[in-house]
């Protein structure tokens, strides 16, 4: 599984939840809403330390990754993630490699 986090969603993790180098951004699963790959789940985010990681990339001393435990969430799909300006919201891609 790769993830991707584009510039602009960069910025807006450093800008909305104020994280910088060294610090750590998980996406994990969440039981409600919807998604392209998993029905009545969605996908969070969070700043938090590490424990199994399965996925990452590190992008200005920020680590972005995924836990072993919701790797089933992916469904085979790499994780994209992009900054929608008209929304001035996160949106969550996910690619079939």
């Amino acid at each position: 599984m790769k993830i991707t986090i584009s510039i602009q969603a960069l910025k807006w993790f450093k800008d909305e939840m104020g994280v910088g180098k060294g610090d750590n951004v998980k996406f994990y699963t969440q039981f409600y809403g919807s998604s392209p790959v998993q029905q009545s789940y969605s996908l969070g985010f969070s700043k938090e330390d590490p424990i199994n990681i399965i996925a990452s990339t590190e992008l200005d001393g920020i680590l972005f990754f995924v836990e072993e435990t919701d790797l089933w969430y992916f469904d085979g799909h790499d994780l994209s993630v992009e900054y929608n300006e008209q929304a001035d919201e996160l949106e969550f891609n996910y690619i079939k490699p």
